[in-house]
């Protein structure tokens, strides 16, 4: 917000002008009502871990983050980049897998993954998009540039917040916003809407898109409902649908109607039990012959999952040289792999100074972070790592940049992360802005909401 001591941020200097004006005491009064606004209209996720509130708001900061043009350019040319060699990779290695043969990524890393699904060999998806939603988690640095920490290619999540966050600030701070100039991101359900439409079987006037959900009981099912309400599509669950002669229905009071492209918010396991998990009750038999048929999408692909593993992570600058002759607009935090024998005795060597993460867990669950850990802490990660190398990554630790936050003492200073969010279908869009993560616990790094982060409204300004 403020800048670096020799380059403040002049983009921001009008919006430090009008909050400096607030009054702490009514800024204080417009979060409570902020906040009240979030149970009223029930925009809420579940923790598992937390049997005892199945609702509970995403903490709400109302001190915006902002972001100039000029970062976005970058950020948007980045992450773009990123989602085009992801879709070409997933292309190869579920068909030619010219990236294998050559060695640019181990064959065993790629084939071994548990996410990795042979069922999709030789499957063509429409525009060759296997990724139609992703979500890139991106740190600042020390230096004020943009890294990124991971991809998020199966059903990234949060989305909806961005919306919401956006609505709720334009209800409360209406006078801060003003002739400011933010770019809109209240048209994300038509966006999505459309790049969906993009992968419909061919030849169909009118593709039937619906949402799929797992039901109430997910932890993203408040931006289920939303999705479907803002592209105008039916939201439906597993019993919802019926396959027959390798096409999808969706049955209503008025019999079937045929079903040409599915969102689907579960994962790859209960899609079809006839295929994968054969207790799952969550997806609807026959749905994979229907898809390899090519008479309905999926969205995100069947398989993407292999893309967004932290150890696949490791090897995207090299999968953007390869398929794009180019190089990363925005790079990767330096990466070392415990599958291989260098990173593993990298990691053992230097433990306390590194942040070590499964590759397999999501949610910051799993993480062990070097220089705060205890020495009991660090033995039982060591112990760990080397029971599974292949399991776990290691990073440096990033030093997250700050903005502005309303604490119980006031404003102070709280780690931030940014997860843009991009749409594809014949082409890629990214909603300027993104899921801005606050670690609202003093010191703390760890920005998920599973572990009691909250967010913030992204600003991008024209």
């Amino acid at each position: 917000m403020l800048g670096g001591q020799h380059a403040p941020a002049e983009h921001t200097l009008r919006i430090q002008d009008r909050l400096s004006a607030l009054d702490l005491g009514d800024l204080r009064g417009r979060a409570r009502d902020a906040e009240l606004e979030l149970y009223s209209f029930g925009i809420t996720f579940t923790v598992y871990t937390q049997k005892d509130a199945i609702d509970r708001i995403l903490p709400f900061d109302v001190i915006p983050r902002v972001i100039s043009s000029e970062d976005w350019n970058t950020i948007e040319a980045g992450v773009t980049q990123r989602v085009r060699a992801l879709n070409l990779f997933l292309w190869d290695i579920y068909h030619d897998q010219k990236v294998l043969k050559d060695g640019v990524i181990p064959r065993d890393l790629v084939e071994g993954n548990a996410n990795y699904c042979s069922e999709m060999c030789g499957v063509d998806v429409p525009n060759g998009t296997y990724v139609h939603i992703n979500g890139t988690d991106l740190v600042r640095g020390d230096d004020g540039h943009f890294v990124v920490l991971e991809d998020n290619a199966r059903c990234p999540s949060g989305v909806s917040y961005v919306v919401e966050n956006r609505h709720l600030m334009q209800r409360s701070f209406p006078d801060l916003m003003a002739n400011i100039g933010i770019r809109p991101v209240s048209n994300y359900g038509q966006k999505l809407h459309e790049a969906l439409v993009d992968v419909a079987p061919q030849g169909i006037p009118s593709p039937q898109v619906v949402l799929l959900s797992p039901g109430t009981y997910n932890s993203a099912y408040f931006e289920h409902i939303f999705l479907a309400r803002e592209m105008g599509v039916p939201l439906v669950e597993g019993s919802d649908l019926v396959v027959e002669n390798d096409r999808v229905f969706m049955k209503s009071i008025d019999g079937l109607h045929p079903v040409h492209v599915i969102y689907r918010r579960i994962g790859d396991d209960f899609l079809d039990p006839d295929v994968f998990n054969p207790e799952s009750v969550l997806g609807a038999k026959g749905l994979m012959a229907a898809y390899r048929k090519g008479n309905v999408a999926l969205a995100n692909a069947v398989g993407t999952g292999v893309a967004d593993d932290k150890a696949v992570y490791a090897y995207m600058p090299r999968l953007i040289r390869y398929y794009l002759d180019e190089e990363a607009i925005l790079s990767n935090v330096e990466t070392h792999i415990c599958r291989e024998a260098e990173g593993l005795a990298y990691t053992l060597d230097n433990l306390a100074s590194l942040v070590v993460k499964p590759v397999g867990e999501a949610g910051g669950y799993g993480i062990t972070i070097g220089p705060r850990a205890s020495r009991e802490e660090l033995e039982k990660c060591r112990a760990e790592i080397l029971a599974d190398p292949g399991n776990y990554i290691a990073q440096p630790m990033v030093n997250l940049s700050v903005c502005p936050t309303l604490t119980d003492d006031g404003v102070g200073a709280r780690h931030v992360d940014l997860r843009p969010f991009a749409v594809t279908g014949r082409s890629t869009w990214v909603l300027p802005g993104g899921l801005s993560r606050v670690a609202l616990t003093k010191g703390s790094i760890i920005v998920n909401s599973s572990q009691g982060g909250g967010s913030k409204d992204t600003w991008v300004l024209e």
